[in-house]
This record gives C-alpha cells, sequence and structure tokens, in this order.
C-alpha cells in the first residue's frame, strides 16, 4: 500500500457515497491537502494523504491548525482503514 493506492480507494469510496473528491492545488499557498471532499448535506472535509506512518511536515500541521479554527474538518489519511474511518465520521 503507498500513496497513491491509498488516494485511488478515498477517491473511489467518497465517490460510492456520493461525494466528490476534489484535488487541490493552490498557486502560491503551499501546504494546503491534497484533496478537498465534499458530501451530500453541505458536509466538507479536507484530506492531507500520506504514506503509510508517514507524518504531517511543519507547514502541513500548520495548515491543519488554520482550517480547523474556521471549523472545517481535516483528517491525515495513511492507510485503507483510515480512509474508512473518515467515511463513518463524515457520511454517517
Amino acid at each position: 500500500m503507498n500513496e497513491a493506492g491509498i488516494e485511488k480507494r478515498l477517491k473511489l469510496k467518497v465517490n460510492e457515497n456520493g461525494g466528490l473528491a476534489l484535488k487541490l492545488v493552490p498557486p502560491g499557498f503551499a501546504g494546503v491537502p491534497d484533496r478537498l471532499v465534499l458530501f451530500p448535506g453541505s458536509k466538507v472535509a479536507f484530506v492531507e494523504l500520506k504514506a503509510p506512518a508517514k507524518k504531517l511536515r511543519a507547514l502541513q500541521r500548520k495548515r491543519k491548525k488554520q482550517l480547523e479554527a474556521l471549523g472545517f474538518k481535516v483528517f491525515k489519511i495513511d492507510s485503507y482503514e483510515a480512509v474508512d474511518r473518515m467515511l463513518e465520521e463524515m457520511v454517517l
């Protein structure tokens, strides 16, 4: 299992649950999570994808805190199980 495989599973599972997993590449604003995940019912989350057991870099931790302070959910996903946990929290 690598980061690309985890990302593929995330996109598949989000789509299966009626959502979108949009790739984020904001110019001039480094450290933003990889995906903006949108679910029916106006449920929104940001997802940073990592290879198993990899940690967030300092700038990614800063962006996570900024987004959470604005009231958004931010998930670090580094396994298939983490994808499932995020879905349980966001969809149910």
